[in-house]
């Protein structure tokens, strides 16, 4: 992802910065996914696994990367409450 967009990205709805998920924690995240149901803010359940995301820096709120394009809208993101442990 470029680094400039990725300086520029905050949260739309707390403004809070983002930054890219951790490998480690996608892999937890992904684990999660696909052994519980793990569901946006509209309701809608996270099909798969993720190839990428980024976090908010206060570690609240993840979006989803799909093609490079990071998804910034409020209603797609995923609630980090949902993974134990983080």
């Amino acid at each position: 992802m470029d680094k400039k967009l990725l300086e520029i990205l905050v949260c739309p709805s707390t403004k809070v910065p983002v930054r890219l998920l951790s490998k480690d924690k996608l892999a937890i995240l992904n684990n999660v996914i696909v052994s519980a149901d793990v569901r946006r803010e509209d309701g809608s359940r996270v099909d798969g696994p993720l190839s990428a995301a980024l976090i908010t820096e206060d570690g609240r709120t993840i979006y989803v990367i799909d093609d490079e394009i990071p998804i910034m809208l409020e209603e797609l993101a995923i609630a980090a409450n949902q993974v134990a442990g983080w």
